[in-house]
């Protein structure tokens, strides 16, 4: 049995000469891993800012809205201006260009122009 107690004593000494390595380098992990932390929320929370209105924040400037005077019914045309709505009694770009074909512009002030026959 001595020999149990020789390899105790062994195991003992190899963690005692490893104790002080394995504690610098937790501390050294420990450092690096804070500061790449601490990188990543201060960019995180200065994009966060940045996107945020703030006193020193620019605004977009909006474009003054215009009144429409003429209107062409084609395939780029999203809405339909309400003087053509009143002009052809028709709310939907599809029943227009039914009705009057594609590429017709209509002008406010003036008649509607000849549904296609």
């Amino acid at each position: 049995m001595p020999r149990a107690a020789v390899a105790g004593s062994l195991d003992a000494a190899i963690r005692d000469a490893v104790r002080p390595i394995i504690d610098r380098l937790s501390k050294a992990v420990a450092r690096s891993m804070e500061q790449a932390i601490a990188l990543r929320v201060k960019a995180q929370v200065a994009s966060s800012v940045r996107t945020k209105r703030g006193p020193g924040a620019r605004r977009r400037r909006s474009t003054p809205k215009k009144e429409l005077t003429r209107w062409v019914a084609d395939r780029r045309a999203r809405r339909v201006p309400t003087f053509v709505i009143e002009l052809t009694g028709l709310d939907t770009k599809r029943q227009i260009v039914a009705r009057y074909g594609e590429g017709v512009s209509f002008v406010k002030g003036k008649p509607a122009p000849k549904p296609r026959g």
